[in-house]
């Protein structure tokens, strides 16, 4: 057994309450550029980067003439949600304790700049927080492990010393291209058997759950 050295966490959806924000305004840029796609569809896709997210949705052989009006509105509908945004239950305090118990805690994210940043304030415990990533620091989206291998950097650690807490079944592939853990958040929407099914080390419903088990949870333990 090892104890992680750090956490590795997604933001959206995970600690931060955005995942049917981003599928509302996806399903309105997608209106916008002539796509008919349900909002439960998006919804499931959205975890992806956004270029992923198209492919998944519309197909790789589409004609991509209205790709850039789809981004842009839907950029353009999220901005004004970003002084809104809400923290999940209990998602600061377990930053929080675990940078109280010596972990290093990364955000792994693959949001904007501007919305990362809007997701920090929202937040509010940058004290807690050793290294962030954002869309400029990856090339390549969930479900690759892009993302994580920038964060891993920041950190200064290996991936056998980490643990990784996300809400969508992309960052469960995404840790498994690496050998992550993942713990896995139903808070984002999707439930806890399809999360379990795609591979979620444990899975709990939001922060303030995984906090009220933080001591029996793999952000503890690890079984290597």
């Amino acid at each position: 057994m090892t104890t992680p050295v750090g956490v590795l966490f997604d933001v959206d959806g995970t600690l931060v309450d955005s995942t049917y924000l981003h599928a509302v305004t996806w399903w309105q840029g997608f209106r916008a550029g002539g796509h008919d796609v349900p909002v439960a569809q998006i919804h499931r896709a959205v975890g992806m980067g956004a270029d992923r997210l198209l492919d998944h949705l519309l197909g790789s052989e589409r004609d991509r003439s209205q790709d850039e009006l789809v981004r842009a509105v839907h950029a353009e509908r999220y901005a004004p949600f970003l002084n809104q945004l809400r923290p999940l239950p209990g998602a600061a305090n377990l930053l929080r304790a675990c940078h109280e118990r010596g972990q290093r805690v990364a955000l792994a994210s693959s949001a904007t700049p501007e919305e990362l940043t809007a997701m920090r304030r929202a937040l509010a415990v940058d004290d807690a927080i050793d290294a962030a990533t954002s869309s400029g620091d990856a090339q390549r989206t969930k479900p690759e492990p892009d993302i994580i291998e920038a964060a891993l950097r920041k950190l200064g650690l290996e991936t056998n010393h980490v643990v990784y807490v996300g809400d969508s079944i992309w960052d469960i592939a995404a840790c498994a291209k690496l050998g992550v853990p993942c713990v896995a958040l139903t808070c984002g929407g999707t439930s806890r058997a399809e999360l379990a099914g795609a591979g979620a080390v444990a899975v709990y419903e939001d922060p303030a759950d995984l906090l009220a088990h933080l001591d029996e949870s793999p952000l503890t333990v690890v079984y290597a």
